[in-house]
């Protein structure tokens, strides 16, 4: 039976309460009533406020673990709680991205209860998240991904059905918002809604909008709950990945960065991720980076036929690269390999095709890496010779069927 409170407002007015903390995020409310704001001591209520405080006194009102369950589930909610104190007034709930963020630079924790496929200007909503973080303050989400909404779709097991299915829902769901006329239409109609996100786009927009990654979960209830910190500003700045044909930041000669056309065979913002991923799982036996979730299934062909670099012929053609060469490798990449093979790729311009390809070697690390060296030490270079390691090249893959990694 609900208590029947009288005199409310005189109640109110007679406490002597110093000190207040009153956070609302439109579903939820934090109704201790040591801190309750101090308009309430105010000798004129407004009708707001004081329906505010006919919801604090009430009983029925769910505190914000019960609203949390609600919303996400138990198990959900142990996660959450542990990173996070859900009750402090130092920690933002949002149960949806319609709750305004208001306080920059001042909560410690902030909770988003919304699934990131349904948020639908996530960009934005990142930057205004860093923004009302402190400094090292965390942030909590989760997302459904790829991957595990093609494990829980029944229609994908269908023969034949769920090949038409998949190349429709690709088609719509990826193809669409990428490009320039039809995004405008895709957001029209689905309003944001039940978007189809990578575990890489999500993980890379994170750290380009200022987070690094501190915990992962992949699976709590059929979605990925991600716990970040902030650590920098959001880089606004920087275009991500998100065409057919990309420039890629590669180290040239004399150390230049220089762009290089490729076709995009990553997913969206992958590109933020190199660090995360080869500290994580480090580099495998062909010399990139191992257990790489960057890469989608359907690119592997378009990489073992080397496809996805036909691109930087533009780049032969601009100066920056020649047909035959050592490749050009990220910044990242090239703190990792020796001294002495550093300074003499230095020497030179990157190239289409590279050394390992004319020698028949494997394509692990440390095989490149002395077919690289054996190139760059020739005492004979010239244009002549380059042609003549594209012949050897051109044979081995032909005659010797040898294939990208």
């Amino acid at each position: 039976m609900k208590n029947n409170h009288q005199n409310v407002r005189q109640r109110i007015r007679n406490n002597e309460v110093n000190s207040y903390n009153y956070l609302t995020n439109n579903s939820s409310l934090n109704y201790n009533l040591s801190s309750v704001p101090a308009v309430f001591w105010t000798n004129k209520l407004t009708k707001s406020t004081s329906k505010q405080m006919d919801l604090l006194l009430r009983d029925d009102v769910k505190t914000n673990k019960e609203l949390i369950i609600e919303k996400i589930g138990a198990k959900a909610y142990d996660y959450v709680e542990h990173f996070a104190a859900t009750e402090s007034h130092k920690t933002q709930l949002l149960f949806s991205t319609k709750d305004q963020i208001t306080k920059e630079g001042f909560y410690q924790d902030m909770v988003c209860l919304q699934s990131f496929n349904s948020i639908a200007k996530l960009d934005s909503f990142l930057i205004r998240v860093n923004e009302s973080l402190e400094d090292n303050g965390k942030f909590i989400g989760f997302v459904q991904t790829n991957k595990q909404r093609k494990e829980n779709q029944w229609v994908r097991k269908v023969p034949f059905v769920g090949k038409i299915s998949a190349i429709g829902e690709f088609a719509f769901h990826r193809i669409c918002p990428k490009v320039k006329g039809l995004k405008q239409l895709y957001f029209g109609i689905t309003r944001g809604k039940h978007q189809r996100l990578s575990k890489a786009e999500v993980l890379g927009r994170l750290i380009k909008f200022g987070f690094k990654i501190t915990e992962l979960e992949e699976d709590i209830d059929g979605v990925m709950y991600f716990v970040v910190k902030k650590v920098k500003e959001p880089d606004v700045k920087s275009k991500s990945s998100n065409g057919f044909i990309y420039k890629f930041p590669r180290v040239g000669q004399n150390g230049k960065i220089i762009g290089v056309y490729k076709i995009r065979t990553m997913h969206p913002y992958s590109e933020y991720l190199q660090d995360y991923v080869v500290n994580t799982n480090g580099y495998g036996s062909n010399g990139k980076p191992a257990n790489d979730f960057r890469v989608p299934s359907w690119a592997r062909f378009v990489r073992r036929y080397w496809l996805d670099e036909l691109p930087q012929l533009v780049n032969v053609l601009k100066g920056d690269m020649k047909l035959f060469g050592v490749r050009p490798v990220t910044d990242r990449y090239f703190q990792d390999i020796p001294k002495h093979i550093q300074k003499l790729r230095l020497s030179q311009k990157p190239g289409c095709i590279p050394p390992y390809i004319a020698y028949n070697r494997v394509s692990s690390k440390e095989s490149v890496l002395m077919a690289e060296e054996d190139y760059l030490l020739s005492s004979k270079k010239g244009r002549l010779v380059d042609f003549k390691f594209i012949v050897m090249a051109v044979k081995n893959i032909v005659f010797n069927k040898k294939r990208g990694a």
